[in-house]
C-alpha cells in the first residue's frame, strides 16, 4: 500500500514538473519584482502568507498577487519573476521546483518499480523455500491439557524476532530473523521446536492502512507471506475477542482470547517483560508492567504456529484488536466500563 501511494505521488509530481518546466512558462520573460504587500491566509501555524509584488514592463508598472508563499517579513525583499510578455499580469515566482520535481520523482518511482517487483521475487523464492520444507499450510486444531506459556518479543534490536517458552525457560516455538530488508520484507525462520520443524515466512515492516473502502478502517499491519496480517489471520479462521484488564496498582493491558474456527484455542494477558515467577523479587516494579509485545498464555494447543502467528500479529503491530486497531480503542473502552459502572 505503501509503495503503491509513493509510486501514485511520484507520478503527480512527475507531471507537475514537466508541466511547470516545459509547458507553464514556455516563452516568458524574466524580470525583477519587490514585494509591496502580504496577504495573511490561515492561522497558528497553519498561517501563510501569499506576496503582492511590483515590477515594471514596457515603462508600465504592474501589481500582481502570487500564489507562493513567503515570510512574514518580506516586505521590501526583491524576488526574481517570469512574466507573459503578451499578458504582463500574468507571473509566478522563478524557482527550481519544476526541475527538482523532475530529478526527484523519476528516483522515487524507480525506487518504488525495483522494490515491487523485488518484492515479487522474494515471495515466489519463500513460496518454493516453503514447498521444500513441506509446509502445507497450519497444523490441524489438536487439544490437550491446558498449560501456561509465555510470549516474549526481542525488544531493542533491528532484528526483533519473537519466542514462546514454557514456565522453564524453555523455548517452544520461535521466529528468527535471517535477512533484513529495507525495500523489501524480512525473511524469517518459524522454527516449532516441539516437533522439528522450519518455515520460512516474509514479514513486512509495520505500517499504517486503510482496509476496506476509501478511506475508512485506517489500522496498523504488516504483510504476512505477502498478505495483510489481519486477512491472513480471518482466512485461517482466527477472530480475537480483545478487551482492558487493570491489574495491581492499576496498571492497564491487553487481554485476548482467541478462537479459530469459532472454539476457544488460548486466553493471552499482556505480561511484563519479566513473566517467569523467579524473577519477581529481582524486578519488583518493572514484574508488574504490561508491556506491548508480552504476553501470558494459557492454551490447550499441541501446535503452536498458528496462535504464534496471531499474538506476533499484535506484538508488531501495536494493535488493540483483530481489525488492526490502534491503542487508542484502549481509551474507548475504558470510558465504557466507566458508562457501565455508573449504570450499575
Amino acid at each position: 500500500m505503501v509503495k503503491i501511494i509513493a509510486g501514485i505521488l511520484a507520478i503527480i509530481g512527475l507531471c507537475v514538473g514537466v508541466n511547470v518546466t516545459f509547458f507553464q512558462t514556455r516563452g516568458f520573460a524574466e524580470t525583477t519584482a519587490v514585494i509591496t504587500d502580504l496577504t495573511e491566509e490561515g492561522s497558528g501555524d497553519d498561517t501563510t502568507y501569499r506576496p503582492t509584488v511590483e515590477y515594471e514592463v514596457d515603462g508600465e508598472t504592474y501589481n500582481v498577487k502570487l500564489d507562493n508563499s513567503v515570510k512574514a517579513d518580506s516586505v521590501g525583499n526583491t524576488i526574481t519573476v517570469l512574466y507573459d510578455p503578451s499578458n504582463p499580469e500574468l507571473a509566478y515566482v522563478k524557482n527550481g521546483m519544476g526541475i527538482y520535481l523532475l530529478i526527484v520523482c523519476p528516483l522515487i518511482l524507480a525506487f518504488v518499480l525495483i522494490s515491487i517487483f523485488k518484492g515479487r521475487g522474494e515471495r515466489q523464492e519463500n513460496k518454493e523455500r516453503q514447498e521444500l520444507s513441506g509446509y502445507t499450510g497450519y497444523a490441524p486444531h489438536v487439544a490437550e491439557g491446558e498449560r501456561e506459556l509465555y510470549f516474549l518479543t526481542d525488544l531493542g534490536t533491528p532484528k526483533a524476532g519473537h519466542r514462546i517458552e514454557d514456565e522453564n525457560r524453555r523455548v517452544l516455538y520461535e521466529a528468527k530473523m535471517t535477512n533484513f530488508g529495507v525495500a523489501v520484507d524480512y525473511k524469517f525462520d518459524f522454527i516449532d521446536h516441539e516437533h522439528g520443524k522450519t518455515v520460512p515466512h516474509l514479514v513486512g515492516q509495520v505500517l499504517e492502512s486503510t482496509w476496506g473502502t476509501l478511506l475508512a478502517d485506517v489500522h496498523d499491519t504488516f504483510e504476512f507471506d505477502g498478505v495483510d496480517i489481519w486477512k491472513h489471520l480471518k482466512q485461517n479462521g482466527i477472530c480475537v475477542e480483545s478487551s482492558v484488564t487493570a491489574g495491581e496498582g492499576a496498571l492497564v493491558g491487553m487481554e485476548y482470547r482467541i478462537l479459530r474456527d469459532g472454539e476457544e484455542i488460548a486466553h493471552a494477558v499482556q505480561t511484563s517483560q519479566f513473566p517467569h515467577e523467579e524473577d519477581t523479587d529481582t524486578h519488583k516494579v518493572e514484574g508488574k508492567i504490561p508491556i506491548p509485545g508480552f504476553y501470558r498464555i494459557w492454551t490447550t494447543e499441541v501446535y503452536l504456529d498458528l496462535l504464534f502467528v496471531t499474538l506476533m500479529a499484535f506484538a508488531r503491530s501495536g494493535a488493540g484488536d483483530d481489525k488492526g486497531g490502534t491503542y487508542g480503542a484502549i481509551l474507548g473502552t475504558l470510558d465504557k466500563m466507566k458508562n457501565n459502572e455508573g449504570n450499575i
